[in-house]
């Protein structure tokens, strides 16, 4: 069942930017590209939103940033439901790889109505990301708390690396 909540602008060209990597960009343009961002409902419940000052730049890696999984993790709200997306840099045995993850959070500790109403517009995000090969439900910290999780959803046993570490 759609809730008919609506997915804003901003939200859908954040996406694209994301999914667009440009070969010709500079030093400033690569520092300002999202690594992670979080979404939200917006307190009237129509539309989905920017969540505010709740991503990762790639710039503020290595500055601010030291691990951003373990950092991403940490931003993601105890008591109520978000989406996501994360840019995961990961290895396989035979290559690098950049792919966007699209995470829905719904932790057991949100509120009934938060799961519920997030759960029915998902779809609606998920239709204005075309081209999202990852898609991860994650109910509790247990489940995101160890990167071998979000490495078998991007490629099982043939992952040996994910941001850099080893798995």
């Amino acid at each position: 069942m759609a809730s008919g909540v609506k997915v804003t602008d901003e939200v859908i060209a954040v996406f694209n930017d994301m999914k667009v990597r440009k070969a010709q960009a500079n030093e400033d343009e690569k520092r300002k590209r999202k690594k992670a961002i979080l979404f939200c409902i917006s307190k009237d419940l129509k539309n989905i939103v920017l969540d505010e000052d709740k991503e990762i730049l790639l710039g503020d890696l290595g500055t601010t940033v030291q691990d951003p999984y373990q950092h991403f993790v940490k931003m993601l709200p105890p008591d109520d439901c978000r989406y996501a997306l994360y840019d995961a840099t990961y290895e396989t045995k035979e290559t690098k790889k950049e792919d966007l993850v699209f995470i829905f959070w719904a932790p057991e500790s949100a509120p009934l109505k938060s799961k519920m109403i997030y759960a029915s517009s998902k779809d609606a995000i998920k239709r204005k990301f075309e081209g999202i090969k990852h898609e991860w439900q994650v109910n509790g910290l247990e489940d995101l708390k160890d990167r071998h999780t979000l490495a078998e959803k991007l490629g099982g046993s043939s992952v040996v690396s994910l941001e850099g570490s080893p798995i």
